[in-house]
């Protein structure tokens, strides 16, 4: 016996997945009307499809400025996707939008990407936690694998794509960005970002 499915509950979850009609009741059907597990199933769909468009070229898409409240805090984003339609969606603003807001609720975020850390950065964060009294009475060995996770969680606090999203706790920012790709179909890419404080200048 199949689980009967409303239209309500399949337009709540295309509200908050922003998966289509069909693919939402599907979801739902197959999961025996579980909400969170439609969602889930959903989310991951969404992920598979993104991974497989990461490959392709991002060569629009749009400067976005965003100045929070109190006009003393500002970032300027550049993120790309394939062509300048999807740029022209409304999603896609959105999406440079909470992105923009991202940065500028956490100042440690420094990077888009792991990969964008600097080794002088990483060298410098690593001769830190060195120097710290609690590791000096330790076996090298220890030590070491203390070092390195102390590093990564540390360096992870920098790069925008490994936070929490503010909007949604249950995801990262990578995340977040891969379930809009399912969405709009195509590639989608924060390449950089600016922060200004004011007040604040370049030494």
């Amino acid at each position: 016996m199949k689980t009967a499915i409303d239209a309500q509950t399949v337009k709540k979850l295309r509200d908050e997945t922003g998966a289509g009609m069909m693919d939402c009741k599907k979801a739902l059907m197959d999961n025996d009307g579980d909400f969170e597990k439609a969602m889930e199933s959903l989310r991951l769909k969404g992920m598979a499809t993104a991974d497989k468009k990461s490959s392709r070229n991002t060569n629009e898409g749009l400067i976005y400025s965003y100045i929070h409240t109190g006009s003393k805090l500002g970032i300027l984003l550049e993120i790309n996707c394939e062509t300048d339609f999807v740029a022209r969606r409304e999603e896609f603003s959105d999406l440079a939008k909470n992105i923009a807001m991202q940065i500028a609720s956490n100042p440690e975020i420094q990077v888009v990407k792991t990969e964008d850390i600097s080794e002088a950065t990483k060298e410098k964060i690593k001769k830190f936690e060195n120097a710290k009294e609690d590791l000096q009475n330790k076996p090298e060995e220890i030590r070491n694998k203390i070092v390195e996770g102390r590093v990564d969680k540390s360096l992870k606090k920098t790069v925008l794509l490994e936070q929490e999203y503010i909007r949604d706790t249950s995801m990262t920012v990578n995340e977040y960005i891969k379930q809009v790709v399912s969405i709009l179909g195509e590639n989608i890419r924060v390449t950089r970002f600016t922060r200004y404080v004011l007040g604040e200048t370049e030494s």
